[in-house]
């Protein structure tokens, strides 16, 4: 037999081996990587700042890297949470920040695909995180509905969980969420719903309509600032509340793509969904609307999310931004489902990373 005949052999023979040990060499690495991550803490591993994670960083349509709307904002070593799409709750956990670790959840408005994922949410903060206290639920007035609606639904879950686990593991007192209402703000109103740990938090109204209430949140820590715009179409509120922010974190809905889901629609004969890609056109922001929003803002970055329709093939992201970097002198970031940006402590810098 040649030698490379034998090499070859043995080769063969290695694989096999391999093949054969496949179960127990993955157990060895599951181990390791259990271990690994439940020792970890990516908050304390972040620099003091103000950071935003992407637990969701899609809309209501189907996306393999973009979940429902969900945003986590960690500030020092405390975070929260801005609205609660599908997925984002079993995002945080796959980026290793568990849902035990926030503190409070704000809500933007209270369109089913910012929602949908809130009993998820509240739940796994509470068993994740023994909390004896529910999750606070920040939002305008009518999130107290909201609230009521998915502590009624999950309260049978609950139940079984103490059942099952114990009051020392999962608190009864710490089940659900508590809502905290916060009257509207008008045009030029700021008020001040959150204030903890130099964390402080402000709402502001955005032009969502026929969607009432609807609203953005501004984030100051350590002297950085960032502003997560929810749901709106160009808002010159908006853009006031967003100035000088070191990171603007925008929605946006390329019209030229959604106009391609509605012709299909059309051709199609699906005169119902021919009927909703049309109309969505009005109360959303274009990417190159956004873009003059940070420009004139003075923002240092923009971050696209709530990105609408999906870009599931090479190229449509290219599509999605065009014109952006025309309308807006700064970073720009298109962001997917575990897209952090920091803003350190001290300092004017924006970094971005992926989860």
């Amino acid at each position: 037999m040649s030698k490379g005949r034998i090499v070859l052999l043995a080769l063969l023979l290695a694989a096999g081996g391999l093949f054969a040990l496949r179960g127990p060499l993955a157990l060895r690495v599951m181990e390791r990587a259990l271990a690994r991550n439940l020792a970890a803490d990516p908050i304390a591993e972040l620099p003091d700042g103000l950071h935003v994670l992407l637990c969701g960083a899609g809309g209501p349509l189907p996306d393999l890297v973009r979940s429902g709307p969900c945003a986590a904002v960690i500030a020092g070593r405390s975070m929260v949470v801005v609205d609660a799409g599908t997925g984002g709750a079993r995002n945080l956990q796959r980026f290793g920040f568990t849902p035990g670790r926030s503190e409070a959840q704000f809500l933007t408005h209270f369109h089913s695909d910012h929602i949908d994922g809130l009993g998820e949410m509240a739940m796994l903060r509470w068993t994740g995180g023994a909390h004896d206290t529910p999750l606070p639920v920040y939002g305008p007035a009518g999130v107290e509905e909201v609230v009521a609606g998915f502590d009624g639904a999950y309260r049978q879950d609950a139940g079984y969980r103490v059942a099952h686990h114990g009051a020392a593991t999962v608190p009864p007192s710490g089940a659900g969420m508590t809502a905290h209402p916060f009257a509207p703000p008008a045009p030029g109103e700021v008020p001040v719903v959150f204030d903890a740990n130099g964390l402080r938090v402000t709402a502001f109204a955005v032009d969502h309509d026929p969607v009432h209430p609807a609203v953005g949140y501004r984030f100051e820590y350590g002297g950085r600032s960032l502003v997560v715009s929810g749901d709106t179409a160009k808002s010159a509120n908006l853009e006031a509340q967003a100035k000088g922010a070191d990171l603007l974190v925008h929605e946006a809905l390329a019209p030229q793509l959604v106009k391609r889901l509605h012709d299909a629609a059309v051709a199609a004969g699906r005169a119902n969904i021919a009927k909703i890609t049309n109309d969505i056109l009005d109360y959303h922001t274009a990417p190159v609307e956004a873009a003059e929003i940070a420009q004139a803002a003075g923002a240092k970055h923009l971050l696209f999310y709530h990105v609408v329709p999906p870009l599931p093939l090479p190229g449509l992201d290219r599509v999605f931004l065009e014109g952006v970097s025309d309308a807006f002198a700064g970073g720009v970031t298109l962001g997917r489902d575990g897209t952090l940006i920091s803003l350190p402590r001290g300092g004017s810098a924006v970094e971005v990373s992926k989860r």
